[in-house]
Formats: C-alpha cells, sequence, structure tokens
C-alpha cells in the first residue's frame, strides 16, 4: 500500500489503541468512544461485549482442531483452483522474501441463502454448530456497532446496515494460522493492506503479530484476552464519506509459536453500491469517493484499478 516495511518491529507510541466497555450503563459515552476511535484509529477493542468467554474459546479450539489435521483433511475443503470466489483451505508458507506465510480457511457464514456448507469442514464434528452460534452472536454484535456508527454520522440507526445491504450484508469467517516461521525476517503473516469490507470482527490466539500503522510509524497490538478487536474498512470509509478511518494494517509472524486469529468480515452485499451515503452529501460536504457497485469495488481493488 505504498507504506515502506523498513523493519517488522515496531515502535510503541505513547498512546494505545482505545478499549471500549460496552456494558457502561451510559450509552452515551459508549457511543462517543466507538466514533471517536473509528475517526481516529479505525480501529479499538471492545470489552464485555456480550459474547460468552466459553463459545469464544469453543470456536479458538474447532479452529485450531481443523489446522492441526493431515494436510489431506484439510484439502477436502480446499479453494478450488478454477473457482474465482475466495472461498475455500489455502496454503501459502514459503521461505521467499515478500511471499506471505499463513494457510486460512474462509468461508461466509451469513445470510443463509449464500452458504456453501461444501467448505465448511466436517472435521472436527462440531464445528459447524459453533459457527453458526458465534455467527449469531457477531451478528448481535456487528449490528450494535453499525447503528453507533449511523448515529455518530447524525443519521437513524439503521442506515449503515441499509447502505450495506440489510438483510442481503453478507458475514465471512476467515480463520489465519501462521505456523512458527524459523525465517520471520522474510516473510510476514499478511502483507500491509487496509480491508476491502466494512467492519472485522477478529479474536486471536495469545501470539501477537498484529501491527497497525499510525502517525507514520507502525506498532503493535496488544492481546488482551477478554476483548474482541474490531478494525474497519474500505466500505465504511466511502459511506461514511472518509469520517471514519480505514486502518493499515499487517500481520507479523513468529519464529517459535503458531498465531491464529478469527476474524468475522462484514461484507457489503455485491450489488450495493458503495458510496457515500445520500444524506451525508451537502453544499459545504460534497462527495470524496465515485458511487461503485461493491462487486466492481472489490474486482478494481484485486486487479490493482482505480476506484475513483
Amino acid at each position: 500500500m505504498g507504506v515502506e516495511r523498513e523493519q517488522h518491529t515496531s515502535s510503541s507510541p505513547s498512546e494505545t489503541i482505545p478499549i471500549v466497555d460496552l456494558s457502561d450503563p451510559n450509552d452515551e459515552l459508549v457511543a462517543r468512544a466507538v466514533v471517536k476511535a473509528s475517526q481516529e484509529w479505525g480501529i479499538f477493542h471492545v470489552v464485555n461485549h456480550g459474547i460468552s468467554t466459553d463459545l469464544i474459546e469453543r470456536l479458538k479450539e474447532v479452529g485450531k482442531q481443523f489446522f492441526d489435521l493431515p494436510e489431506t483433511e484439510k484439502k477436502e475443503v480446499a479453494k478450488r483452483d478454477d473457482s474465482e470466489d475466495f472461498e475455500g483451505y489455502t496454503r501459502n508458507l514459503k521461505y521467499t522474501e515478500d511471499e506471505v506465510w499463513a494457510d486460512n480457511l474462509f468461508h461466509r457464514i451469513w445470510p443463509p441463502s449464500c452458504l456453501n456448507f461444501n467448505y465448511w469442514p466436517k472435521n472436527p464434528p462440531q464445528y459447524r454448530e459453533v459457527v453458526e452460534e458465534y455467527t449469531k452472536e457477531t451478528k448481535k454484535l456487528s449490528e450494535r456497532l453499525l447503528g453507533v456508527l449511523s448515529e455518530g454520522l447524525g443519521l437513524q440507526h439503521d442506515a449503515l446496515k441499509k447502505g450495506l445491504g440489510g438483510d442481503k450484508t453478507e458475514y465471512v469467517m476467515r480463520i489465519n494460522n501462521f505456523p512458527p516461521n524459523p525465517k520471520p525476517d522474510l516473510n510476514l503473516g499478511l502483507p500491509e493492506h487496509t480491508d476491502i469490507i466494512a467492519m472485522a470482527i477478529i479474536v486471536t490466539n495469545e501470539v501477537p503479530g498484529l501491527q497497525i500503522f499510525k502517525d507514520d510509524q507502525w506498532f503493535d497490538v496488544q492481546y488482551i484476552p477478554s476483548a474482541i478487536t474490531i478494525t474497519i474498512g474500505d466500505q465504511l470509509l466511502r459511506l461514511s464519506n472518509g469520517k471514519y478511518k480505514n486502518v493499515l494494517h499487517r500481520v507479523t509472524v513468529d519464529k517459535e509459536k503458531q498465531r491464529m486469529s478469527w476474524p468475522i468480515f462484514v461484507d457489503a452485499n455485491p450489488d450495493v453500491v458503495i458510496g457515500p451515503l445520500p444524506e451525508l452529501i451537502t453544499g459545504d460536504n460534497p462527495s470524496m469517493f465515485k458511487p461503485i457497485t461493491c462487486k466492481d469495488f472489490k474486482f478494481r481493488r484485486l486487479f490493482k484499478l482505480p476506484v475513483d
């Protein structure tokens, strides 16, 4: 993304990523904290978010069990070579400079009309049950945050949800597995990028590695056991006409420890037009982005074509 990667280590700035306690009875304070973090950082942690620790631990367990399977079993849900879609298991572990170092499992989890269970592991056997339960909870959390962010734009509570496609908004599970890498300075788990989706809802294991770019420096996102990390992506940047920040981030790998993460991506329906919400555009606040359908936006980003 044009940011120099001089080293994998990060500085330690005096400020730290905001932590928002969603159980605070003062709704106005919570809303202000979520909006401020989304404007200034594009990332924040939420605690007391309403998703049980037990469910998160079960999600991590089934994910780890899948990646511990022999390669032949994982390939049963592999992304097909001829597929233009992203769903399925992929593997990319090479000791090559600037190559990524990660296994991934991708599949849609909502709405029911777009699910393809061919890409959901059958082993471990409880995988589907756990992910379906986690989907319901994540969807509640996502819609609560989108509501707060809509009101932060001075709009109705459901404005951003509608802008992403309403009940046809897509949710995608991605499990990232970053095995120990004997040459961690050669590879990143994920290169620097902003997400082409609206928002990511992330849990990880205890091994750090996520870094964000702010104030001209990279720094580490600290692991907080009880927290879920929220990142803002390109779609919310565009829908909010630039008010909410899409965070530039990357993932480093560890020489000795396996790192795993479980982001849920909140993604606009492919046919939705991703541009500033019309109510935001005035003579004093002109549109910063051209309207473009979500599928065309992703295509142009994927092939590094100009969007605006």
